[in-house]
């Protein structure tokens, strides 16, 4: 049986990415997904005709491309807001030419529907299907939940895997489309230190076989996905998916078979890493992107039984107060989903969550564990919500612990150079 003609005329490409720029109108919110999401053709010609806008505004978190409007160069025409900063936008956050709106990773969608004036969703995504369906590929994240409520502006990218999930997006759901042809950023995997590996011992020990996993981006939980080669039937609902989990799915140590929601899949709303990541997503139906109002909200998270968030952080202060986006009080990323797996977790029958770190600052000058945060740091994931602090030397536990009990406990991890000092600071605050 051949295919039903497609609903729309003008199914083929435009010719450049410029075709986007009459369908930009004064005060206009253009919403680009995160990292590998962004269409590069279509936000050149955005800056290109930038000098014709009035009140325009790019939405995004995590950009990886550095763009003279970041800096200021169409102030009041084209501006951005930033949802959590990268190599890009932390400078230009910290020159004053970059929003920041502080979130957690599931509020975005519901932080965007709320707006006002127009909407247009600008995304990368794989060349259109037999059906005339794109796929956004690594992505889902905060954009998927508008499809089909508001327009795309489609970069087609031969290079973009081919994903399943709820991240399909038909012809006749966008305004225009164009092609390009580059290769997709690729981050390699941090490479694990011996004292990440020690972390990871502690973590991996307390995992069930059976348990579902969220694993966040660093060299500790890359060494924690490491270390769980023996174990069995895990399962993947966790908001980046990075190239630690290919092994895991080769030896069939992921398999998802034991979730409540979704068994048998590998839920994620975005990916970032190599080329052989991408390859492996490509035409994968074990794999499924999902909007992040999904798969980051606590309320899904906490029916997965043995659901084991791992996140990192910088710094905890003696009350169990994380904080995970700023260092040395200074703003360098954002809350991301930290605070939604930890929630999810606290709630989900024998869940864990795990906020894991090294004693020291990389120097060894400064200790971690402290009895305040720095002056200036923020908090992440609260002393309410935290419950297992890891570091080198040990496992802290701290969920329905009571200050004194947490203030010892956080004590004992810290690195021994610093566990006197800490002590008499404990003394003097009246902790223990």
């Amino acid at each position: 049986m051949s295919t039903p003609p497609l609903r729309r005329a003008d199914v083929d490409p435009a010719p450049t990415a410029d075709a986007v720029l009459p369908h930009i109108q004064p005060g206009t919110h253009l919403i680009v997904p995160l990292a590998n999401g962004e269409p590069r053709t279509v936000l050149d010609a955005v800056e290109r005709g930038a000098d014709g806008f009035r009140g325009v505004r790019v939405h995004q978190m995590h950009a990886m491309f550095d763009r003279p409007y970041l800096h200021g160069e169409h102030d009041g025409r084209l501006d951005h807001v930033a949802y959590f900063l990268s190599h890009v936008t932390r400078p230009a956050f910290h020159a004053g030419t970059v929003d920041l709106v502080p979130c957690n990773f599931s509020e975005v969608p519901m932080l965007l529907r709320r707006l006002d004036g127009p909407k247009l969703v600008l995304a990368a995504a794989s060349p259109p299907d037999r059906h005339g369906y794109f796929s956004l590929g690594v992505s889902a994240d905060y954009v998927a939940p508008f499809i089909g409520q508001v327009p795309f502006f489609i970069e087609a990218n031969p290079a973009m895997p081919r994903t399943f999930g709820r991240n399909s997006v038909h012809i006749t759901q966008t305004v225009g489309w164009v092609e390009a042809d580059y290769p997709l950023v690729e981050v390699e995997p941090a490479e694990p230190s011996d004292l990440d590996r020690h972390i990871a011992d502690s973590v991996a020990e307390r995992i069930p076989d059976g348990a579902t996993l969220q694993v966040g981006i660093g060299s500790i939980p890359n060494a924690v996905l490491a270390n769980l080669v023996d174990h069995r039937d895990l399962g993947l609902h966790t908001e980046l998916l990075s190239d630690g989990i290919i092994d895991l799915v080769l030896r069939g140590v992921l398999t998802g078979t034991r979730k409540s929601r979704r068994p048998g899949k590998h839920v994620t709303t975005f990916a970032l890493g190599t080329r052989a990541l991408y390859d492996f997503l490509h035409e994968n139906p074990a794999v499924e992107l999902l909007p992040v109002d999904y798969v980051n909200d606590p309320r899904v998270i906490a029916t997965e039984r043995n659901f084991v968030s791992i996140n990192a952080t910088t710094e905890v202060d003696f009350i169990g107060q994380c904080a995970s986006e700023t260092i040395g009080g200074r703003y360098w990323s954002g809350s991301g989903g930290q605070a939604d797996f930890a929630r999810g977790a606290l709630y989900a029958e024998s869940g864990q969550g795990f906020v894991v770190l090294r004693s020291t600052t990389s120097d060894g000058s400064f200790s971690r564990i402290r009895p305040h945060l720095t002056n200036g740091s923020v908090v992440t994931t609260m002393k309410n919500t935290v419950d297992k602090v890891v570091t080198e030397y040990g496992v802290a536990e701290l969920r329905g612990r009571s200050i004194r009990e947490r203030t010892r406990a956080l004590i004992s991890i810290a690195h021994p150079d610093f566990r006197d000092e800490l002590l008499r600071e404990a003394t003097t605050l009246g902790y223990i």
